[in-house]
């Protein structure tokens, strides 16, 4: 399902009724700040998570090592 010219044009419209020609930058800015932020946190989850990974193979390494070394 996708969008045809004159559906676009129809929303274009409907935003300009609804919010105003001096409305829209601003509601445009708040979206692109809204959108940074989540990738700041998603890339900062992704980074915390991959961090722990590493982390834990590294324990495991280290336990499965020191379980060799034993008699």
């Amino acid at each position: 399902m996708s969008l045809g010219f004159t559906e676009i044009i129809l929303i274009v419209l409907f935003i300009l009724i609804v919010f105003g020609a001096k409305r829209i930058p601003e509601l445009a800015r708040a979206m692109g700040r809204a959108s940074y932020e989540f990738k700041k946190a998603k890339n900062a989850l992704s980074t915390e998570g991959q961090e722990l990974m590493n982390a834990a193979e590294k324990a495991a390494a280290k336990e499965e090592k020191q379980e060799k070394e034993q008699p």
